[in-house]
């Protein structure tokens, strides 16, 4: 294939998995938070240099692409997974064995452990290995750092167990009534005290450890876990919907809002950390950029807006515009609400880097944002000298010297497009 051919593919700006093939068979499958900009990335001309020979040979040998949405990149890595088991592309089976990749296992136990384990831990003869009895296993994942940040954001909304040790009937029956114990003797103990594990105590463990939770409790969340990683996230969330009507039915209420939570928590998983590893790649990669800038005339007419940059080109589609209702004369507050602005918008794919015009106060102020919304994405401020031009960066170095240029280029994309739209404004106002 060849740059020209993706004129033919009319590709979504949105998370999903893509897949190259020759005839019929599957090359290359990835995945991707934006599937647009990452397969443009494939035809950059600077991909020999920044993805290697190989991946420039399996471009060549591709005469054809396809493509599947998902509504997040988490969904979009555990459909990787799968398609990757179902049609072992030679791109991605021959880059590694299968000792290096890495799999989810569910153990068969009476209170399960949900666990990562590297093939060469799973399926070595070790008495460690033994030890997993898995009773389900999924993968293989390619991106071992990935599948960490995914389990991270799988356990936030089912909490599971992994290392700590059950608490058995008798024990929990102390736990219960630890401070007043009755029907013993002075000094008889009837087991050991269950402890809350220290991942209890942050609620990512169900209380296994403490008997908080009974087996059957514990049987629903694996099922919803074994669906998830089997790929049926939309039975899982339509599962999880009836059931919580269900309990609101029958007056549980506690019962209704934990599930009301994890169905709202799978619609809009914040699965930024799973593309952090993409913003550190340079401007070849495909890296989406989102440049902010304010623009008013003491106070009068004040606007932001946003600009997009991707894989060096302007995204003039992506372009949005605010009209600053709560500041006039405060770039800070102005940037501020246009951030948030944005970010409500949860149909707009999130960006690998945002870059903000100004200084310490409004990298600062757009850190505190995006750390109320529970999105971690790098931001670098563009530091300009008395006469508007760019003088210093303030930001993570590497991944400035990785993407100077686009980041350049998006900022005096935003300084002209947030200058046009006042002055249209003004004009506007005028008449």
């Amino acid at each position: 294939m060849i740059r020209s051919d993706l004129r033919k593919y009319k590709l979504p700006d949105s998370p999903g998995v893509y897949l190259f093939k020759k005839g019929k068979m599957f090359l290359y499958i990835g995945k991707a938070a934006s599937l647009r900009d990452r397969v443009r990335s494939y035809f950059a001309k600077d991909l020999a240099e920044t993805r290697g020979a190989r991946v420039v040979g399996m471009v060549s040998d591709a005469t054809s692409l396809s493509w599947q949405r998902t509504d997040s990149v988490l969904e979009a890595l555990i459909l990787e997974a799968n398609l990757i088991k179902r049609h072992q592309p030679p791109y991605n089976v021959d880059q590694k064995d299968n000792k290096s990749w890495n799999y989810v296992v569910i153990t068969k136990e009476k209170f399960p452990r949900v666990l990562l384990v590297r093939g060469r831990e799973l399926f070595s003869s070790s008495l460690e290995a033994r030890s997993y009895k898995p009773a389900a296993m999924y993968g293989p994942f390619p991106h071992g750092g990935q599948l960490r940040d995914a389990m991270k954001m799988v356990r936030r909304i089912f909490p599971f167990r992994d290392t700590c040790t059950p608490c058995s009937v008798r024990d929990r029956c102390m736990f219960v009534n630890s401070n007043e114990l009755t029907n013993t003797k002075k000094g008889e103990r009837l087991g050991r005290e269950c402890k809350p594990c220290f991942n209890r105590q942050l609620g990512l463990c169900p209380g296994v450890c403490s008997g908080e939770v009974t087996k059957e409790e514990y049987t629903r969340t694996i099922k919803n876990i074994r669906q998830l990683f089997s790929g049926h996230f939309k039975g899982l969330k339509r599962r999880l919907a009836h059931e919580m009507k269900e309990a609101a039915q029958h007056e549980n209420f506690e019962a209704a809002e934990k599930l009301r939570r994890q169905v709202s928590a799978l619609e809009h998983v914040r699965d930024v950390s799973l593309i952090k590893s993409e913003s550190r790649v340079s401007s070849g990669g495909g890296v989406r950029i989102e440049a902010f800038d304010v623009a008013h005339t003491g106070g009068t007419e004040t606007v932001a807006v946003m600009t997009v940059v991707s894989n060096g080109e302007s995204v003039r589609s992506a372009y949005r515009k605010f009209k600053i209702r709560t500041a006039a004369n405060d770039d800070v507050a102005a940037l501020k609400e246009a951030v948030s602005r944005r970010l409500a918008h949860s149909e707009w794919p999130l960006p690998r880097l945002f870059v903000i015009d100004g200084g310490r106060g409004q990298v600062n102020a757009i850190k505190r944002v995006l750390k109320e919304v529970g999105i971690e994405i790098p931001i670098v401020g563009v530091v300009k000298n008395q006469f508007h031009k760019p003088e210093r960066f303030i930001g993570d170095d590497r991944l400035i010297a990785a993407n100077e240029k686009d980041i350049l280029f998006a900022n005096a994309e935003a300084h002209r497009f947030a200058v046009g739209y006042h002055r249209a404004r003004l004009r506007r106002a005028m008449v």
